[in-house]
C-alpha cells in the first residue's frame, strides 16, 4: 500500500494557533551540476488534490500536471529560492541548501507563523520551526514543495542543455547517472559543473576540454 502524505502536521499547528504554516523542500542536492532549488509552500484548508506523493515517486508527466495544479491554485502561496553551483562550491551543498530555503522564505513575502523543513537541520531564521526527515513523504505541504522544487529545477536544467548540449542535461538533469559519468569523462566539466564534487574533481583533462567546448 502506497503511503500518502497527510495534513496531520499542518492541522496540529493550525489547532495550536499557527495559521500560516510554511513547508520547505529542495531539489538538487545530489547532482554534479546546476543549482540547488528550494520551494516554500503555504496552503489553507481549502486546497485539495488527490493521488500524489513526493516528487521522486511520481512519473514526470504526472509531476508536471500536479505542478500546474499547485501553482495556479488560489489556496496556495509558494516561492522559489535557488543557489548557483559556484556558491555551492564556495560554501558546500548543505549550507547552500539552507541558503536556498532562506531565500524561498524571503521570496514568499508573507507573514509566517511556523516552518516545517524537510531534513535534519534548522534554519537560521527567527521563526518557530520543526525539521522532519523525509517530510516530503509524510507532510502534505512538504510533498507539494518537493514537486514545485523538482519541476522548477528540471526546467532550469532543460534550458541549460541548450547551452551545453554535449552533456545531455535534458536527460539526467545533472544527476550522477551512467550517461552523465560517461560524458563527464569524455568532455570534462563545463561551467555549471560543481567543481568541489569528487566525480567532477577526478574527471580527466577538464580544463582544456571544458574551455574548448564552451567556445563552440
Amino acid at each position: 500500500m502506497i503511503r500518502q502524505p497527510s495534513l496531520r502536521e499542518e492541522k496540529k499547528l493550525w489547532n495550536r494557533g499557527y495559521k500560516r504554516v510554511v513547508c520547505l523542500d529542495e531539489a538538487g542536492r545530489g547532482p554534479l551540476a546546476g543549482p540547488v532549488v528550494a520551494a516554500a509552500v503555504m496552503i489553507n484548508s481549502e486546497f485539495k488534490i488527490r493521488n500524489f506523493r513526493d516528487s521522486k515517486k511520481i512519473l514526470p508527466k504526472r509531476r508536471k500536471e500536479i505542478y500546474k495544479a499547485i501553482i495556479n491554485n488560489p489556496a496556495v502561496k509558494w516561492a522559489i529560492g535557488k543557489v548557483s553551483e559556484r556558491m555551492i562550491d564556495k560554501i558546500n551543498i548543505l549550507e547552500a541548501t539552507k541558503l536556498a530555503m532562506g531565500k524561498a522564505v524571503k521570496n514568499l513575502k508573507s507573514k509566517i507563523d511556523f516552518l516545517i523543513i524537510d531534513g535534519n537541520f534548522p534554519l537560521d531564521l527567527n521563526i518557530p520551526q520543526k525539521s522532519i526527515i523525509k517530510a516530503d513523504e509524510k507532510v502534505f505541504s512538504c510533498a507539494l514543495s518537493s514537486i514545485i522544487a523538482k519541476v522548477y529545477r528540471d526546467k532550469i536544467m532543460e534550458r541549460l542543455h541548450k547551452k551545453y548540449p554535449h552533456y545531455c542535461f535534458n536527460k539526467h538533469k545533472g544527476y550522477p547517472t551512467k550517461l552523465h559519468f560517461r560524458l563527464l569523462k569524455k568532455y570534462g566539466p563545463c561551467r555549471i559543473h560543481r567543481k568541489s564534487f569528487k566525480p567532477v574533481i577526478f574527471s580527466k583533462n577538464y580544463k582544456i576540454k571544458a574551455k574548448t567546448i564552451e567556445k563552440i
